[in-house]
């Protein structure tokens, strides 16, 4: 029976993969209220069409940070790819790469940077990055990013410490020392590599160190994790490139706002002075329209990246991708929009279910 929808997938990859593994790719913290949320809220979203439009061509086609991409439904950051495929990051690149979208790889990628650039040459890449407690580490890492082509510098400000996600205590999950990790073992650094995927994260970052990673790089600066206009001001305040909002796929602090639902406070505080994307709860073509007309640049899809990979590897990946994309087009065809710039404010409704 064909996969013809992301919970297609969802179900098909549960009975590929260990309980452990599912119970760390799903699972949120606390009690999974936002985790949950992030998908429900799409739903109290309705659409209001428009017709006699002459939509007989739809361009779904964008830019992020200057770069065309085929259309606004991007790879978000998500760790240990090998985890649900052999190849791990690398297949998840080279469906990115075919696809013509962009990855945003993980400071915690099961496969090396390299062999990643290798596998997808072409790709547009983006760099995650969790701030390490040793500036020296921070430089190199970024630093070597820059040296192989990734494109931004994403950092994500939402784990000062990890939250407190039960699936994984349950399962006595510890990735960071049962997965063998190889994303930045290059030879000259030694045995610092490994100390750094060991470690906690700088829970000491403020937005006063924001000016010392500016320096260190050419590379446009994206936060990632932002949910209030508050902290959007401040970002646009000291000169970052983007934000995403997201509250990290429900897996930090619990009963925070769905990514939705906190989008049109953030789009609003940076009046268009830095471009805005989203992540969490993207499932279907009718969300991406959604989070467009609600002021995201393009979205970022995680947990059914892994799903595809775990079906079907680089191939599951690119299946995922072209459901949305299809799904994506079929929504921007019937709500009356030629092209992502047609689409705005004025298709929603909110619902009072």
């Amino acid at each position: 029976m064909p996969l013809v929808c992301l919970t297609d997938f969802q179900a098909h990859a549960r009975e590929h993969l260990s309980k452990s593994t599912w119970d760390f790719i799903e699972g949120g913290a606390d009690d999974c209220c936002t985790r949950d949320d992030n998908m429900a809220a799409f739903k109290k979203i309705r659409l209001r069409p428009r017709y006699l439009k002459d939509v007989s061509k739809v361009d779904m086609r964008t830019t992020i940070q200057g770069a065309e991409i085929s259309a606004p439904i991007c790879i978000a950051p998500t760790g240990f790819h090998r985890l649900a495929w052999p190849d791990g990051e690398m297949s998840t690149a080279r469906a990115a790469q075919a696809a013509s979208i962009c990855y945003i790889t993980s400071t915690y990628a099961s496969c090396s940077l390299e062999d990643i650039v290798a596998a997808a040459p072409r790709g547009l890449r983006w760099f995650q990055l969790y701030v390490h407690l040793n500036r020296q580490i921070n430089k190199q890492m970024i630093q070597k990013v820059e040296s192989l082509g990734f494109k931004a510098l994403v950092i994500t400000v939402d784990v000062p410490k990890v939250g407190n996600r039960r699936h994984d205590f349950k399962n006595q999950v510890d990735l960071m020392k049962n997965l063998l990790l190889k994303d930045l073992g290059s030879p000259e650094m030694g045995n610092v590599m490994p100390y750094f995927q060991m470690s906690p994260i700088d829970p000491s970052i403020c937005w006063e160190d924001l000016s010392w990673f500016q320096s260190m790089t050419r590379l446009p600066i994206i936060l990632k994790g932002i949910l209030t206009k508050e902290d959007a001001e401040l970002a646009v305040k000291h000169n970052v490139q983007g934000i995403i909002v997201s509250n990290h796929g429900g897996r930090q602090l619990d009963e925070v706002p769905a990514s939705i639902d906190a989008l049109t406070e953030v789009v609003a505080a940076v009046k268009g002075k830095v471009e805005v994307y989203l992540d969490g709860g993207i499932r279907t073509g009718n969300d991406v329209l959604k989070a467009l007309a609600l002021g995201a640049k393009c979205v970022f899809v995680g947990r059914p990246i892994l799903w595809g990979l775990a079906c079907k590897g680089e191939h599951g990946v690119k299946e995922v991708l072209d459901i949305l994309k299809n799904e994506f087009h079929t929504s921007m065809t019937l709500a009356g929009c030629r092209s992502v710039a047609e689409i705005n404010q004025d298709l929603i409704q909110f619902s009072r279910l």
